[in-house]
């Protein structure tokens, strides 16, 4: 598939997909419960061991969303793993463990496909399958949620994330679901700083020596962690320095601001009777 027909797919699910219904709140206690399932740029593990504090994902996204006026109560569960795809989460038996059982689920956010097309076999064929069943899984035991497709965020290069991202709109499309496309947004604050949304992992063993006494309040096992930009007037030169572009808590702001967005605009529509 060319690029154009790639950017073809892309434009034309965002233009054709129609908001469905927004499903009621759980009506337990009037709290509005949104889950987050994906990999490491859903999960943010690093970023949870430098800044324990956080806020991190779930914590901001709720955050954005209590500053709307008007809008219920919102619980935000973040049950992502990192170097998760589709078929482990489902072979592993962490979908059982994990999501089957959660109670009064409105919105499930499902972005998969960078470790899907890193390490599953005939990518192509078999992504799609594995998200058709997982959203049937889905279906089955939260019948009650809306479930929303997300693309993955400019992780790859961008033919690669092309690549996926149309597979992703495919799915939805074929299973009437809203594509929630956060790409765009995340590739245009990158436009402000290409690696402002990353945090620098480098391996120890690679840098030199005089600096060791240097990053030594940074290392975390085997590598140099760091959330931002502090060290890279010093050792930006590194080959590789800026390679691992896993999102910041900067990175994952862009996403929870996104999300709330797209979010404040579902809870703000008239219920279906």
């Amino acid at each position: 598939m060319n690029v154009s027909a790639v950017l073809s797919i892309c434009l034309g699910l965002a233009l054709a997909f129609v908001c469905p219904p927004c499903p009621a709140q759980s009506e337990a206690d009037g709290v509005v419960r949104i889950l987050l399932i994906g990999d490491s740029t859903t999960e943010g593990s690093v970023p949870r061991r430098l800044k324990p504090e956080g806020p991190h994902l779930e914590a901001v996204l709720e955050q954005l969303l209590a500053a709307e006026a008007e809008l219920p109560v919102c619980q935000v569960i973040n049950s992502s793993q990192g170097g998760e795809f589709i078929r482990r989460l489902i072979d592993s038996g962490r979908y059982a463990r994990d999501v089957a059982d959660l109670p009064n689920l409105d919105f499930i956010f499902i972005r998969y496909g960078i470790n899907d097309r890193a390490k599953r076999e005939e990518f192509s064929k078999n992504f799609p399958q594995d998200f058709h069943e997982l959203l049937a899984l889905l279906r089955k035991d939260h019948p009650q949620a809306m479930l929303i497709p997300m693309t993955v965020i400019p992780f790859s290069d961008k033919l690669r994330s092309q690549e996926i991202n149309a597979l992703i709109g495919e799915v939805a499309r074929e299973e009437e679901l809203q594509l929630f496309d956060i790409y765009p947004r995340y590739e245009a604050e990158l436009l402000k700083g290409p690696h402002m949304l990353n945090y620098r992992r480098y391996p120890l063993e690679k840098i030199p020596a005089q600096y060791h006494q240097l990053v030594a309040p940074f290392v975390h096992g085997p590598s140099v962690e760091i959330m931002g930009n502090e060290l890279d007037a010093i050792l930006g030169d590194l080959p590789g320095w800026f390679g691992d572009r896993h999102p910041n808590l900067a990175g994952y702001n862009v996403i929870a601001d996104e999300t709330a967005d797209y979010l404040t605009r579902l809870l703000r529509q008239p219920q279906a009777d």
